[in-house]
């Protein structure tokens, strides 16, 4: 008699296999040769890098077929994540790609460096399929501050994505780790950021021209040295959190620009945790987080 067991492990690891007979694209041919998956099976399979064309994983829904093409679906251990130096992929459909970058990583690129940026690795990653692809910047982290970010695949997504940031992101929360023990167990920081011919942001108490900004925080843990804050913003100014944690007299740990005497995790102590926000053409509320660093946890412990 056949072990059950064995037979279940083979359920689980089968390999669905289609060639494509005539011009579609990707979601409405895996719809159409397997009736009995939802539409949301199907998008999972997508998701989770299931499923290749020719051999090459594909997780666009609109990715387009041509006739002899051989599409797969193994089933099996999930790709949970795509890696690359200085970066994982947390999710990827035909108009955004959602990333987690490390601390060291450009967002984009600048006079001095062109290829170690986020950017550049993700227009590589999208022209594996389709040499005219190409991702468009929505926000950014600085080099030194690490987590959560958006990639728009169209200018399209991009300009909806920018232009209703504030109405459409739903959570935005940043772990700063910051010198000294911070006295109020939490509250709101508001002020004026002009920006210095040197680059450089200054916080004003009153209105003086510049651009208002508003920064709540809490406490998460301390000691005597260090504490560690949950930060949100209600404005998405060039440095906020750098400078106001400056202005509040804890400068965020390793950013030297703005105060910080004291860089014992080789790094800025900026992190971008969380970020939940309504996806710009399904209107699905997505949220996406990436922990806490240990070396943040483990210097307010």
């Amino acid at each position: 008699m056949r072990n059950p067991e064995k037979k279940k492990e083979e359920e689980k690891n089968k390999i669905f296999c289609f060639t494509v007979t005539e011009q579609t694209k990707l979601m409405k041919f895996l719809l159409a040769q397997m009736p009995d998956k939802s539409r949301n099976t199907i998008k999972s399979y997508l998701v989770h890098r299931m499923v290749s064309v020719n051999n090459q994983t594909v997780s666009q829904y609109d990715h387009p077929l041509k006739p002899s093409q051989i599409v797969r679906i193994k089933q099996g251990k999930v790709e949970e994540t795509v890696k690359y130096h200085g970066l994982k992929i947390l999710y990827e459909d035909p108009h955004i790609i959602v990333i987690d970058k490390e601390s060291g990583l450009l967002s984009i690129a600048t006079a001095k460096e062109r290829k170690k940026t986020a950017y550049f690795i993700l227009t590589e990653h999208v022209r594996k399929t389709n040499h005219n692809n190409r991702v468009y910047i929505v926000h950014r982290l600085d080099k030194e501050a690490s987590g959560v970010m958006i990639f728009a695949k169209s200018i399209e997504v991009q300009e909806v994505l920018q232009r209703d940031w504030q109405k459409a992101v739903v959570d935005r929360r940043y772990a700063a780790l910051v010198e000294g023990r911070v006295e109020k167990q939490e509250d709101t920081i508001i002020s004026w950021l002009i920006e210095s011919k040197a680059l450089i942001m200054y916080s004003y108490k009153f209105d003086n021209g510049g651009q208002k900004a508003i920064t709540h925080y809490k406490i998460i843990n301390m000691n005597n040295d260090y504490s560690l804050l949950e930060v949100t913003i209600d404005t998405g100014r060039k440095n906020q959190i750098r400078v106001h944690m400056q202005s509040i007299g804890h400068s965020i740990v390793g950013d030297k620009k703005y105060g910080s005497t004291q860089n014992p995790i080789k790094r800025m102590g900026l992190h971008a945790m969380s970020l939940a926000f309504t996806h710009p053409i399904t209107n699905e509320n997505l949220k996406f987080e990436s922990p806490v660093p240990k070396s943040f946890l483990s210097l307010c412990s």
